[in-house]
């Protein structure tokens, strides 16, 4: 019995990206954990590449034939929140209408 397409695969949790998403962003011309990060978001989520980096190191090792030691490690950055546009210059004093 089949579970399904290896390609349907979620490797990044966070951001719900697919190996196939992967496999794509290889082919789009990523060569290391950066590339791929910019073009599906990979290693961008909450856990900050925790959970996945070392799946996604081992998919750019399989296509690429690098190894995976000598891939740069992916920038660490803390996620970016979502605001209202009404909280952006306002004073503490200043009541929203």
């Amino acid at each position: 019995m089949s579970c399904g397409n290896k390609g349907d695969t979620v490797i990044c949790r966070c951001e719900e990206v697919t190996r196939q998403e992967i496999l794509e962003a290889l082919a789009d011309g990523a060569r290391d954990l950066r590339g791929v990060r910019i073009r599906t978001r990979a290693g961008m989520g909450l856990c900050q590449g925790k959970t996945c980096e070392r799946l996604v190191r081992q998919i750019i090792a399989e296509q690429t034939g690098v190894n995976p030691a000598e891939l740069r490690p992916a920038t660490k950055r803390p996620p970016v929140r979502p605001l209202e546009i009404g909280l952006l210059g306002r004073d503490d004093d200043d009541s929203v209408k």
